[in-house]
């Protein structure tokens, strides 16, 4: 209890008993223009907007003299000089073990219906810096992820931070249901940013399930909601993990998807005045993308916890090359690319094992270990340089030895990647089924 009364000591010494207040000056299309005191308009703090249903909004930048606020809510309840009460202060969120099991919205609100959502004893900054590149530990051992596929070619180290590069209906959310309900974490943190309305309790009661929502705070802001609350929600899913790994466990995050926070974020930006750059997206959605991944990964130096992130990339008509694609791949550890084509064949996960690459796997695996991964992959790369050949009929068994074994074995490969969404297995199992398929 001393601890919990001298953070509340502190907290209320920190409380300005002044209040400042303006009027609403005007509104266009996402933006609401307010006056005010000078030193009550700082970007990225709060304010709220009276009226029939009062409105809470965010400094975003400024007009001459008059702040941009940009709504969470609905803005069809302000009027003309409206009151608009400046709360000063950043969002702060009070996670705690109660979470889980629980589904919570941008600003930590329960919307579960299953009662009110108890609160932590310390307040925490919804955008927290990334730790400082000196102060931060290294990445630890290998995470059992339950897929094979991923276990195999894309092994993980926990406090390693991947991407999921796919298109629609790709099965990518199937994928992370298999990586909620099969991975080796202490707790899961999965962020729904800009999903269909229908499919989040889909995703909550049958893709999650009782067993994997147990260890899981579910974080949501649905397509329908204002730009600002779907870039918070990725931001609160963050801070929730940065308080389970300050408390010494393992957290993996499930982001999904980066793109529509990016969105969310172009939206943001094109409504301030900023110019757009590439297929629209303003300057700030790239300096904001390293400051959300980079907020995963290991904790401070000596500390126990980590962050193991994944973030899916909805890419645009399956260019993996596209802007904010580009972008991601350039800040993870490493990638996992989902296929159409996989998928169309009936193969699931429809990972290209190929073409994904972790970054840290050559330390993740033993020597053996990597010995079986680079004769698949040899095998699988030989098959693939000549599918079409084979395909046709063009190609004589005989005239390449590589690629008649690889021809025999491909069928046991393509079995020890295929996985139902209710199979796990662990990394020695899949391993195991690798060294026998490669002898059969």
């Amino acid at each position: 209890m001393g601890s919990a009364l001298l953070s509340a000591i502190d907290e209320i010494e920190r409380l300005d008993p002044r209040v400042f207040s303006g009027r609403v000056a005007g509104l266009s299309g996402l933006l609401i223009e307010a006056t005010g005191p000078a030193e009550a308009l700082v970007v990225g703090e709060r304010a709220t907007i009276a009226g029939a249903r009062p409105t809470r909004a965010e400094i975003v930048g400024f007009k001459g003299s008059r702040a941009l606020l940009l709504p969470f809510d609905a803005v069809d309840s302000i009027r003309p000089g409206a009151r608009v009460l400046f709360d000063g202060a950043a969002p702060t969120t009070r996670p705690c073990d109660a979470w889980l099991g629980r589904v919570i919205d941008a600003f930590g609100d329960p919307v579960d219906g299953e009662g009110p959502l108890p609160q932590g004893l310390h307040a925490r900054p919804v955008r927290a810096a990334p730790p400082a590149a000196h102060g931060r530990g290294r990445v630890g051992a290998r995470l059992d992820l339950g897929v094979r596929a991923l276990n195999i070619f894309a092994a993980v180290c926990r406090g390693q931070r991947m991407g999921i590069f796919a298109g629609s209906g790709v099965g990518k959310s199937v994928l992370l249901s298999m990586l909620s309900r099969g991975a080796e974490a202490d707790v899961i943190v999965i962020g729904l940013i800009g999903e269909r309305g229908r499919e989040v309790r889909e995703f909550i009661e049958d893709t999650l399930g009782e067993e994997g929502r147990r260890r899981a705070v579910v974080v949501v802001a649905t397509s329908d909601e204002p730009a600002a609350r779907r870039r918070l929600a990725a931001e609160q899913a963050c801070a929730v993990a940065e308080h389970f790994r300050d408390e010494g466990k393992d957290v993996l995050l499930l982001l999904d998807s980066v793109t529509r926070y990016a969105m969310a974020g172009r939206e943001i930006g094109l409504a301030a005045g900023e110019p757009p750059t590439t297929k629209g997206y303003t300057p700030s959605v790239f300096a904001d993308l390293p400051r959300l991944l980079e907020r995963a990964g290991p904790g401070p130096v000596g500390a126990k916890g980590s962050i193991t992130g994944l973030f899916t990339v909805l890419v645009d008509g399956d260019d993996h090359n596209e802007p904010i694609a580009d972008a991601v791949r350039g800040i993870l550890d490493g990638h996992i690319v989902m296929e159409r084509a996989i998928a169309e064949r009936g193969r699931y996960p429809a990972i290209n094992v190929l073409k994904s690459i972790s970054r840290l796997m050559p330390m993740c695996h033993s020597a053996r270990e990597n010995e079986l991964v680079g004769e698949a992959k040899r095998l699988l790369s030989s098959y693939a340089d000549m599918e079409e050949l084979i395909r046709i009929g063009a190609y004589r068994a005989g005239a390449d030895a590589i690629l008649d074994r690889a021809i025999a074995q491909r069928p046991a490969i393509e079995a020890v990647l295929s996985q139902g969404r209710d199979e796990l297995s662990s990394i020695d199992d899949a391993f195991a089924m690798l060294e026998g398929a490669l002898q059969t």
